[in-house]
């Protein structure tokens, strides 16, 4: 398979995404936050070229903002009547942003040697036999003359910054580590140091992976490729909602949002039924929690009456309520466990826990954990699950 880290991200993230994306090879339509991460990176990009000096913050702005002027005539807003507003929100932003940088990273200090540079690794898979190709484009590559210490850097823009001990199982760091490396092979792996840079917070976290995050990233890319593959025979790529799906491209044909669209002109009789049903769902499930309140409230009152007076039944005008108290034997297994071994009867208590099984699977190897899915089994199970949004709770 030839992939990138971009397309594995967005498989992980949504399923779905991906299929559209790269299965259906569907264009996204350009949304402002895109653009934005975009035009902010080329910026960036801008701020480091010596031609034959390197360019003011002035200039570094202005660039900003005539490429801005060009590519927002293109994005998809959110709302036609608020495009103006929320462009020159973003325009600021970008503004802001740069200026900071420019601020804490004045470009002559740094000894840059590449941006936005491509690459493409060749992983190989032991189980399968297949061999991928890996592609993607590292933002920025430092070099320090005094340490001879080669920084991966990675630009973000969005606001949420993880902590600093989880970059270790970062794919993406990983990824580049893995790609600088086979790109210079005579680089110490040592001497690869891996940063994500976190624009509007304006600060930079960086590891130097070890060899165990490097084969956790390795790990994670095969397993991640396997399931693509896997997907691609069953042709079941599900969509997986959660906050990303406000700056979806496909969010519109997505069957977890494209009902939200449906015009109203272009509504069926099927359409005012399920408003119904919609309607009487709720309803349902709302009177379902306030009555498991409600009997939880009561079975309190009538258990406190009950164990007051010393009674084991109480009597109404609908019926009685029995009172009965049953034992149930707990062990502490840290305790027993040695007591059984040395009975020779521990493996008789043992019995096949799925739950236990799934964790026990994660630890083991590669090759076990492969032998053992080939016995797995996946059901389906569909459920339905209530969610009132404001507009309905108003």
């Amino acid at each position: 398979m030839r992939t990138s880290y971009s397309a594995l991200d967005t498989f992980r993230t949504c399923p779905l995404k991906y299929k559209y994306s790269q299965i259906d090879k569907l264009r996204e339509p350009k949304r402002i936050e895109t653009v934005f991460g975009t035009l902010v990176h080329s910026a960036l990009k801008f701020m480091f070229v010596r031609n034959p000096l390197y360019p003011t913050l002035d200039e570094v702005i202005d660039f900003f903002t005539r490429a801005w002027a060009e590519k927002s005539e293109h994005i998809v807003w959110r709302s036609e009547a608020k495009k103006d507003a929320e462009s020159a929100l973003y325009l600021n932003e970008g503004i802001k942003i740069l200026k900071n940088f420019y601020q804490k990273n004045q470009p002559w200090n740094f000894n840059v040697i590449e941006m936005e540079g491509r690459f493409s690794i060749e992983i190989a898979d032991e189980l399968s036999g297949k061999t991928h190709t890996l592609s993607g484009i590292i933002d920025r590559i430092d070099k320090d003359q005094d340490s001879e210490i080669y920084e991966i850097i990675d630009y973000k823009t969005g606001k949420k910054m993880p902590a600093e001990e989880t970059l270790r199982e970062n794919l993406q760091l990983g990824v580049y580590h893995m790609a600088l490396s086979a790109r210079w092979p005579s680089v110490s792996s040592g001497n690869i140091k891996t940063s994500l840079y976190f624009l509007k917070h304006n600060q930079k976290i960086g590891i130097v992976p070890n060899s165990e995050t490097i084969a956790l990233a390795r790990k994670k890319i095969l397993e991640t490729i396997r399931d693509i593959e896997a997907r691609e025979v069953t042709g079941n790529f599900p969509p997986t909602p959660s906050a990303l799906c406000d700056w979806c491209g496909w969010r519109k044909m997505c069957p977890m949002w494209s009902h939200e669209y449906t015009a109203e002109t272009a509504k069926t009789p099927d359409d005012a039924e399920l408003a119904q049903a919609m309607k009487d769902f709720f309803e349902l499930k709302l009177r379902e929690n306030e009555n498991k309140k409600l009997i939880a409230e009561t079975r309190e009152k009538i258990l406190a009456y009950m164990n007051s007076k010393t009674l084991m039944r109480v009597f109404g005008s609908d019926g009685y309520v029995t009172q009965t108290k049953q034992e149930r034997v707990s062990y502490d297994m840290e305790k027993i466990k040695p007591l059984l071994k040395k009975m020779g009867q521990w493996e008789n208590i043992l019995e096949p826990d799925e739950k236990k099984l799934t964790q026990l699977i994660g630890e083991l190897s590669e090759p076990e954990q492969n032998e053992l899915n080939q016995a797995r089994e996946i059901k389906i199970v569909t459920t339905l699950k209530q969610t009132k949004t404001k507009k309905s709770s108003t």
